[in-house]
């Protein structure tokens, strides 16, 4: 649902201090003195940052960075162990319902019905979000259409789509509901490159025709060079730099480099190597 210009402030986001750890310490088992004792994974360290309104903001960071934990938390899916978050001004846990009304999140493992179709999942999603009248079908015909997806998917069983196009599906069911805040968790992974395009196209659009704020996890760290109004670098849960992509590539990279030159030289790993490795 999408909020009137005056609710608006500077922020879109604002997070400050947020921590959060997972699991217990577990100590070795008497019988079994031979197995180690396990650590809680600190997934967050204290990260701190705001999102101004009507901007495309990318978080860059490797598997196990905390990067999706911290859109969990905004999403209002994960309590944070310490520190706060709000969503134009809505504090994500005091107030989650309040923040659930302005955002909407696609990750890169979408949930769906899988016997329904397209347009039956979308059709549920906008009645969900308090629309689905005259005129859902007209556009979610054209926002599947912009993004490639052929006309005869939209009343197929989900399970018949491929990969892609399942995702195609869960980014227009995102956008349908017309959110001020669009948490993208890795929205373009398993796509093909023309597909991307497609994906990165609707999200200029979006964040131009309707002003939304668009907060960008993404491996694709050229994809976040051409998109983004500012990125934030976070790594093994603290924020390591923010700022343009222009501005960090000038800081931390040389004059003729890149945003993944800027990123190799802030983390010490190249992003691409470290997603073989380990997953979030």
């Amino acid at each position: 649902m999408a909020i009137h210009a005056s609710e608006l402030n500077s922020a879109a986001v604002e997070v400050e201090g947020i921590s959060k750890r997972f699991g217990e310490a577990v100590q070795p088992h008497r019988l079994m003195p031979w197995r180690k004792a396990k650590k809680p994974k600190l997934a967050l360290d204290q990260v701190s940052m705001h999102v101004e309104s009507g901007r495309i903001t990318g978080i860059l960071g490797a598997n196990g960075s905390g990067k999706s934990t911290l859109i969990r938390i905004l999403a209002t899916l994960l309590t944070p162990d310490a520190g706060r978050a709000s969503v134009f001004g809505s504090d994500v846990v005091r107030h989650p319902a309040q923040v659930r009304r302005h955002i909407n999140r696609v990750s890169v493992e979408a949930s769906f019905f899988k016997e329904m179709s397209p347009w039956e999942n979308m059709l549920y999603a906008a009645r969900l979000y308090g629309s689905g009248g005259d005129g859902t079908r007209d556009r979610v015909e054209a926002m599947l259409e912009r993004l490639g997806l052929p006309l005869d998917t939209l009343d197929k069983p989900m399970k018949q789509l491929s990969r892609g196009q399942q995702q195609k599906v869960a980014i227009a069911r995102s956008f349908l509901t017309s959110p001020s805040l669009l948490l993208m968790d890795e929205p373009t992974t398993g796509l093909d490159p023309r597909s991307k395009r497609e994906v990165q196209e609707l999200v200029r659009s979006i964040r131009r025709d309707r002003a939304a704020t668009v907060l960008l996890c993404t491996h694709d760290l050229q994809e976040a060079e051409v998109l983004c109004d500012r990125v934030v670098v976070i790594d093994q849960g603290r924020v390591l730099a923010e700022g343009t992509p222009s501005d960090l590539i000038r800081a931390h990279a040389a004059p003729s480099g890149s945003l993944e030159d800027a990123f190799m030289r802030l983390t010490g790993k190249r992003l691409e190597e470290d997603e073989e490795e380990k997953e979030e």
